[in-house]
């Protein structure tokens, strides 16, 4: 099991299809800024306890990063204003303390088949269109005050 906060040195890996696998370790503290230097594939962090704001990391600097995964970790930060790489596959933030809303631009991620911001602080209406059409409450359950289908009619 590995302890401490990630080295900085992982932002000077270089080459295509990079992916990081980090899941269920007992990392800690920030994610380091030089890893928004890698062009990442994949990113999987879950089951640590990272916080802060990791969008850095794939706030539409990315055309390569189709899957990130960052669940129960610490993280909180705003969503509204991430723009994600168009790319995306898997975005799962679910149990993190993440606030603001659902960006409206999610619905124009043409390969989104999986999405979960469950067990977070996010507000507002669930945007409408796309591939959230295939989503089910789930992804979005336990959250302060999200609203609108699937999990409720009516804002």
């Amino acid at each position: 099991m590995l302890t401490g906060p990630l080295p900085d040195s992982f932002g000077q890996f270089r080459g295509a299809n990079l992916q990081i696998f980090l899941s269920r370790n007992s990392l800690s503290g920030a994610i380091p800024k030089s890893l928004a230097q890698a062009d990442f594939a994949r990113i999987d962090l879950d089951r640590n306890q990272l916080v802060g704001d990791p969008s850095p990391l794939f706030n539409n600097r990315s055309k390569s990063l189709n899957n990130i995964i960052l669940s129960r970790n610490l993280f909180n930060f705003d969503l509204t204003g991430v723009v994600f790489p168009s790319g995306l596959w898997i975005l799962d933030f679910s149990h993190n303390m993440i606030y603001g809303s659902i960006p409206t631009q999610i619905v124009e991620l043409p390969n989104l088949q999986q999405f979960n911001v469950s067990y977070n602080r996010l507000c507002g209406e669930i945007p409408q269109g796309g591939n959230m059409q295939k989503l089910d409450s789930s992804s979005y359950m336990h959250n302060r005050c999200l609203c609108g289908l699937p999990l409720s009619p009516k804002c």
